[in-house]
């Protein structure tokens, strides 16, 4: 397809559009020469988009299974509440006593995600789970520090944590502790007692894990941290699975980021929204961002600083439509329904892999939660096809990839999450396509190696495309 900038030409416009109804100011720097911008007619603008969005695949599409990115079921009553004028047309500098339903939303996002996490109190700030991660750090750093101990520099991290974990640690000023997996897939919990010591800051974790593992020993690894002096960090990426069922408060976790654009259905892509909410421990309150919402004796509600904040990490209140999203699906769910979802994508996820497994090795082949790992190292040696080749292969078949090559301990990894949304009769397509590519990398593995053959793009020159990249049109 033609790009915009190819389209259009010398008095193609979109005739429709108001006039100006305020005093035009000219800037005293403006450019030399007026930006190449594509003329187009409004018939030419629709059809630009609307090719566009034949050419990509997304969760309206059909399923989208991938592993620890949890993309959800997003309800259209959600969207209906978060277009309200009440929300989309005040202003985050209005007195507090102008936005009380504003507030009334954030406290009481705040309250029910404190009941499902086993926290005591959160704020709703960061922009997305690294933001969350990055800002949960810094808290245990203050706490640290607010005790005169600033000899606890290090963070310990699993070697099957996601990538953002040690990243985050390594920004908010940490030295990095990498501890390995057990052959069970879970913290190997000797190693864990040989990395900690006085100066151990904190260890950070996902549980269930990265390979759709819940860790059997995950009390007594928080209780090593403690023992060490340390706080315990909880990943909230894969709360899917257990949300309404256990609390990562209860787990021995002090600090948790939750991802409302994955587990509290807000849609998420190309760059967000997104809402990475930090929880915590009452004894790390004082130091959360500020302001926080606070209810005063008669009912009314403001921002307040909370003693010790570490400031703000994101302006005003964050992402403030994201949590009014969250709280409509928390309320449309309600005490009950919210376990039922993670019930359901734990039942998902096990149907599929016992469908599968005829056909594919398991990284883990036990009991998982709402996600599990395939290995096809297995069939990389027999047949030459990879993971890649499968994932490309899905693509001609109309399915979205799982996520490919993750966790790093697993080598020909394809990650599958199935979410609680899927029916029986979805899975069992997915698997008999799953199937289908077992059969072709037997019998025919060079068409995998050309796949997909049916997309608008055949398969890219990945390497060149990461070295290379051309982002601007000439």
């Amino acid at each position: 397809m033609k790009l915009i900038f190819e389209q259009g030409g010398a008095g193609h416009c979109l005739s429709l559009l108001p006039e100006c109804d305020v005093p035009v100011v000219r800037p005293s720097k403006v450019r030399a020469e007026k930006a190449p911008l594509p003329q187009v007619s409004e018939t030419e603008l629709v059809r630009h988009y609307r090719t566009l969005s034949k050419q990509v695949y997304g969760v309206n599409d059909g399923v989208y299974p991938l592993g620890s990115c949890t993309m959800k079921y997003n309800p259209k009553i959600n969207e209906d509440m978060a277009a309200l004028p009440g929300f989309t047309d005040v202003h985050p500098l209005q007195p507090d006593h102008t936005v009380q339903g504003c507030l009334g939303v954030l406290k009481e996002a705040e309250t029910a995600l404190c009941s499902i996490t086993g926290m005591d109190r959160m704020t709703m700030q960061p922009a997305a789970g690294a933001h969350g991660e990055f800002t949960g750090l810094l808290l245990i750093k203050a706490y640290h520090r607010s005790r005169g101990d600033a000899a606890r520099t290090k963070i310990i991290v699993p070697d099957s944590a996601h990538g953002t974990n040690p990243a985050s640690a390594a920004m908010a000023g940490f030295t990095v502790v990498n501890i390995p997996s057990g052959p069970d897939g879970c913290v190997d919990v000797e190693a864990l007692r040989k990395a900690v010591g006085p100066d151990t800051a904190g260890l950070m974790l996902t549980n269930p894990n990265t390979v759709g593992i819940f860790d059997k020993n995950i009390l007594e690894i928080t209780e090593i941290v403690h023992a060490a002096g340390g706080q315990c960090y909880y990943d909230g990426a894969n709360l899917n699975a257990v949300m309404g069922v256990v609390r990562p408060g209860d787990m021995g976790f002090d600090v948790i980021h939750l991802n409302l654009h994955k587990t509290f259905s807000t849609p998420h892509g190309g760059g967000g929204p997104g809402s990475g909410p930090v929880g915590c421990k009452a004894h790390l309150a004082q130091f959360l961002p500020g302001p926080v919402v606070e209810a005063a004796g008669d009912g009314s509600l403001s921002l307040v600083q909370p003693e010790q904040s570490i400031g703000r990490v994101r302006t005003f209140q964050g992402n403030f439509l994201v949590a009014v999203r969250a709280l409509c699906y928390l309320k449309t769910l309600g005490r009950e329904g919210i376990p039922d979802a993670s019930k359901h994508a734990v039942l998902n996820a096990n149907y599929l892999m016992h469908l599968m497994k005829a056909d594919y090795d398991m990284a883990y082949d036990v009991t998982c939660m709402h996600e599990f790992v395939m290995d096809l190292g297995h069939m990389k040696h027999e047949t030459g096809v990879s993971a890649m080749d499968i994932a490309k292969g899905l693509l001609d078949l109309g399915i979205h990839p799982p996520t490919m090559y993750f966790p790093l301990i697993v080598h020909e990894a394809l990650m599958v999450e199935p979410t609680e949304t899927e029916s029986k009769e979805t899975l069992e397509e997915v698997a008999a396509i799953f199937h289908q590519l077992a059969v072709t990398a037997h019998t025919d593995p060079e068409a995998l190696h050309n796949a997909p053959s049916k997309t608008p793009v055949s398969r890219l020159d990945e390497v060149a495309a990461a070295r290379h990249p051309i982002l601007r049109w000439s």
